[in-house]
This record gives C-alpha cells, sequence and structure tokens, in this order.
C-alpha cells in the first residue's frame, strides 16, 4: 500500500513538475496550407532538455509537393498520421534538430485518362496507403518560453509499390511551423 501511495504521489508531483517546466507544444504548419492546401497539425512532448517526441496530422496530404491540377483531373484523396522524435542540439529545446520519423498516409490519388483503343475518358486511381520512413533537419526559434518558429525539410521513403509506380520512391518536404508552449 505504501508502494502505491508513494508511486501515486510522484505521479502528481511529475504531473505539476511537467506543467511548469512548458513541456508541450502544439504547433500547425502554415507553410503548406498556404502553397499546397495541406493542414498540418501537430504536438510536441519534450521529456527532457534536447529530446522530444510527436505527433502529427495531415489534413489533405499530398504526395510532395506533386501539383493538384484539378482542370486536368488530378486529385489528391489522402491524410496521413506521423509519429518522431527530436534531438535537439543546444539548451531550451531549440536551434538545430533532427527528427526521425514514421508517417502512414492512407488515402488514394485520381487521375483522368483517356483509353488508347475506345478514346473515353475514365478516373484513374492509385491507391497511396503507405508507410513512410525519413528524417528531417530544422531550426527552432523560441521566444518568451511560449512562441516557437521553426523551419525545416523533410526527406522520406515510400513503402508501397503502387506508390512507387506512379510517384518518386524518395519524397522531399518542406515548411514553416508555428507553435506554442505550455
Amino acid at each position: 500500500m505504501k508502494n502505491k501511495c508513494l508511486l501515486f504521489g510522484m505521479l502528481f508531483v511529475g504531473l505539476f513538475s511537467v506543467h511548469a517546466q512548458k513541456k508541450n507544444e502544439v504547433k500547425m504548419n502554415f507553410f503548406n496550407t498556404l502553397v499546397i492546401q495541406s493542414v498540418e497539425v501537430g504536438y510536441e512532448h519534450f521529456i527532457e532538455d534536447g529530446f522530444s517526441i510527436g505527433g502529427e496530422l495531415f489534413i489533405n496530404d499530398r504526395y510532395s509537393y506533386w501539383p493538384e491540377i484539378k482542370k486536368d483531373g488530378y486529385k489528391f484523396n489522402t491524410n496521413s498520421v506521423a509519429v518522431n522524435a527530436n534531438f535537439y542540439f543546444s539548451a531550451n529545446s531549440s536551434g538545430y534538430y533532427i527528427s526521425p520519423m514514421l508517417k502512414y498516409r492512407f488515402g488514394d490519388f485520381e487521375e483522368k485518362k483517356t483509353d488508347e483503343v475506345t478514346q473515353l475518358d475514365y478516373i484513374k486511381k492509385t491507391d497511396l496507403d503507405s508507410f513512410i520512413l525519413g528524417v528531417g533537419m530544422g531550426y527552432k526559434w523560441v521566444w518568451n518560453d511560449h512562441f516557437a518558429f521553426a523551419p525545416y525539410a523533410n526527406i522520406n521513403r515510400n513503402f508501397s509499390e503502387d506508390v512507387n509506380d506512379r510517384f518518386w520512391a524518395v519524397e522531399l518536404n518542406a515548411g514553416l511551423s508555428l507553435g506554442y508552449r505550455f
């Protein structure tokens, strides 16, 4: 019973110390929202100074910066979730960082094609369900221990034959994120 009370007490104290040290950050990549209409929101939890784990949700995710030209019949119907670890090279979890990641994309890509024999138009769908491994690099500035700004770039590898047949196996992505630490 004493061990359970001690454990509960440590967890209770730990919750308050986490809050006091600004161990959480919510963020949004506004660059891709403006450029490719993809909404990317994320959460980062700081385990210790210089190391954090995080997750991201990508709504209307696109393959790299592949154009979605609706008048030509190109359309992405995809979303993604990702988990990552962030290793900062300076104190206060700011400055240069490297971030290995695992991402799962689900959905499809539609494009209008013309049958060579019948000359009839049809919609060809490419299944974009795939696991993606990658690594990113960036630099994060933090102001007043609350606001964060980070330009970054990622390089990722898709593990789906359908995706690799239609697009490239290696995918590049970049962003500018704004975050709030609490």
